[in-house]
């Protein structure tokens, strides 16, 4: 790949030692290839595999091998991830959760309000997902509406019912203030981190789109700074190499909104680069350095102040009935849920965040939240294929049906199939991790597997 003269020329004076490298790196070699795996399914290691040292669940792979035709990435049971973008789980790790909590009032290692305001395609939600405290609400926003479709699709596939996704402008979100107590900003940038596997990131570069993506983050910064809590933390991160969209902006949150830097423990071994021009903490992840692409990250916390309470219009009961309260056992715990009819769905979603996601409801264009149980068709109720895949699904409610590789793959292709097992709705799975819903009429079984989500191509 040929990399434009007035890039090379930026690279040189960010880090003149090691331009060449770089570049010859960018241009010359492949990208790596990593999984994240969901321990929440059961996701084990791949074989053949080394671990990213920075997320105990994060794997590099010896080959890319054809992601599309295996059944358990449609399943969920792991996620493809650049493995730089995994640092967000090891923040997490070290700032939220034990073994190494804050210390202090604002200790974090109970479940919190957490907010991806830059989503799709949703890998480092699922991130956030696996890695904060149990319990915490994970809101992942997506302003772009097909982008917010495919987040809500991989979202789903993670299974865990403590997620909800919005569609929305950063102002919106910003409104509602003091809700979150992380907010993380994988911001719209440049993308020269991208470049070694995006040749189209390589052909748009120019100064001036640099200059415009950081007059964007700090808009964007403006507008949902008052969503995150006194004391909260705030975690900004680009795909790009150049200080006006990194340390600067840094800079420009310290001395615009008050925002005290917080340090990341790291091991010297990674070989993460340090903040350039400056003395921040500043995590930058070089790809001729670092197994990944081109990352920046940094986490700042909001200075203390008044928090102003969660306020929400008293509603009245949610929506149900009986077809919808008699599918609940398909949950397990289902105690510990509350049922809404939206439409023609029957909805669930945890009762420790019901304040919260009804000050969502109220500001926000919430696109998906808990578990989807099922679609009702008159005296009937379909089970929605967000129930066949969440980790809060009753395995024992409704009957499954173990399939074999070439079954599991027909399936995924929209295809009918055949299948020995009770007439009517059938879980099915594969190597016993389920994959989806078919309605089973004895000499074939209807697939009920979502059309958007189809396999189209081997």
């Amino acid at each position: 790949m040929e990399l434009k003269e007035e890039f090379v020329e930026m690279l040189g004076q960010l880090m003149p030692d090691e331009c060449e490298a770089l570049c010859r790196c960018i241009g010359e070699t492949v990208p790596s290839v990593s999984v994240r795996v969901n321990e929440a399914k059961g996701g084990t290691v791949p074989a053949g595999a080394t671990r990213v040292p920075w997320c105990e669940m994060g794997y590099y792979l010896d080959e890319r091998p054809n992601f599309t035709l295996d059944p358990m990435l449609h399943a969920g049971r792991y996620y493809v991830q650049d493995a730089s973008s995994m640092f967000i789980h090891h923040v997490i790790k070290q700032l939220v959760c034990p073994p190494s909590p804050l210390k202090g009032e604002n200790s974090m290692s109970q479940p919190v309000k957490y907010l991806d305001l830059c989503a799709a395609p949703g890998g480092k939600t699922t991130a956030a997902l696996q890695a904060l405290p149990a319990g915490s609400l994970v809101v992942a926003n997506e302003i772009v509406p097909n982008r917010a479709r495919a987040l809500m699709d991989n979202v789903m596939r993670w299974g865990s019912p403590h997620a909800v996704v919005t569609c929305n402008a950063p102002a919106q979100v910003g409104r509602l203030t003091h809700l979150f107590d992380i907010v993380a900003t994988d911001v719209p940038c440049s993308g020269e981190g991208m470049m070694r596997k995006d040749a189209e990131a390589a052909a748009q570069w120019s100064p001036s789109l640099v200059s415009q993506c950081a007059t964007r983050q700090r808009d964007i910064i403006r507008d949902i700074w008052p969503a995150l809590r006194p004391g909260g933390l705030f975690i900004y991160s680009t795909c790009t190499y150049n200080r006006q969209e990194n340390e600067e902006m840094i800079e420009h949150l310290i001395s615009e909104y008050g925002a005290e830097p917080v340090a990341v423990p790291v091991e010297e071994a990674w070989n993460i680069t340090p903040a350039i021009g400056c003395d921040l903490p500043c995590y930058r992840f070089m790809p001729h350095r670092t197994r990944g692409e081109g990352l920046f990250m940094a986490v700042v916390r909001k200075p203390e102040g008044a928090r102003q309470p969660l306020r929400t219009k008293k509603s009245a009961p949610p929506k149900t009935n009986a077809i919808a309260q008699g599918i609940k056992e398909w949950l397990s715990d289902c105690k510990e849920y509350d049922l809404s009819v939206q439409g023609d769905d029957v909805v669930a979603n945890p009762k420790t965040h019901a304040d919260a996601l009804a000050a969502l409801r109220t500001t926000l264009n919430v696109i998906y939240s808990g578990v989807t149980l099922g679609t009702l068709k008159g005296k009937n109720c379909v089970p929605h294929h967000s129930l066949a895949l969440s980790t809060a699904l009753n395995r024992t409610a409704l009957p499954h049906c173990e399939v074999d590789l070439d079954t599991a793959l027909r399936y995924l292709h929209g295809e009918a199939i055949t299948i020995d097992a009770p007439r009517g709705y059938v879980l099915l799975t594969h190597h016993d991790v389920p994959i989806g819903w078919v309605n089973n009429l004895g000499n074939r079984a209807n697939n009920l597997y979502p059309k958007p989500l189809r396999i189209i191509k081997n």
